[in-house]
């Protein structure tokens, strides 16, 4: 199982989307031959942990895993980034980590010298990474606070778009309240971002379905039958 399409693939980020086109300046710089725009299949490895940081790299399109592997073969997802994030932006000058596509990727690639003496530039990644700081900050709490069923049933409402937010637009009128996610990422890969084994999460996913509040449609679909129903088993209320 896997990230929502809805989410991360199809521009629905539960997270605020900072628009690329939201300064003159960055878009006549993201436009010109210095910046170049690759594609990505499926898999495919973006950057080693330790690679030389001479790149930044903005998600266009697509979804993108960070993680951190362990001495002992161990795998911590730092990250899972959808359309607009930026990443490979750091103090040091290596990457701390590995970052892979989940799923067909376009990405626009920058070079980190031209970047950081470019106003128009820094401007831009400076207003991804405010968005972005949001999203760390529920992982943290995720990761130190919440149960095993609060991890997996945050991780399903993060890609609702409008829902489980502060400002929780609530159901649609009368009608069913659910919502369809299309996953990306397998059992083993959710379990690695929510700090938990596979074992936990394919035995959350069973209660889960156990009472009601999801069906697996197809081996790549969860749909959630009671969106307000289950935000309610996230530990945020």
């Amino acid at each position: 199982m896997a990230y929502s399409e809805r989410g991360l693939a199809a521009g629905g980020n539960a997270r605020p989307i900072v628009s690329p086109t939201s300064d003159e300046g960055w878009t006549d710089y993201a436009r010109s031959p210095r910046v170049k725009t690759n594609r990505y299949e499926p898999h495919q490895v973006v950057f080693y942990e330790g690679d030389q940081a001479d790149r930044i790299y903005e998600l266009l399109e697509g979804a993108v895993m960070l993680y951190k592997l362990l001495p002992d073969g161990r795998r911590q997802v730092v990250e899972v980034l959808g359309a607009n994030d930026m990443f490979g932006l750091l103090a040091s000058r290596a990457y701390d980590c590995n970052a892979e596509t989940l799923t067909p990727c376009v990405i626009r690639v920058l070079d980190r010298k031209d970047a950081e003496t470019t106003p128009a530039a820094q401007r831009h990644i400076t207003r991804c990474l405010l968005a972005q700081m949001e999203s760390m900050h529920e992982h943290a709490v995720l990761l130190g606070r919440k149960s095993a069923f609060e991890r997996v049933s945050s991780f399903l409402m993060r890609f609702v778009p409008g829902r489980g937010i502060a400002d929780c637009r609530g159901p649609a009128g009368a009608g069913r309240d659910d919502a369809l996610i299309v996953l990306t990422m397998t059992r083993q890969e959710i379990a690695d971002y929510l700090g938990l084994t596979i074992e936990t999460v394919s035995r959350v996913i069973s209660d889960l379905k156990r009472r009601g509040l999801i069906a697996i449609e197809k081996q790549d679909r969860i749909r959630i039958n009671n969106v307000c129903g289950m935000c309610h088993q996230t530990g945020a209320h």
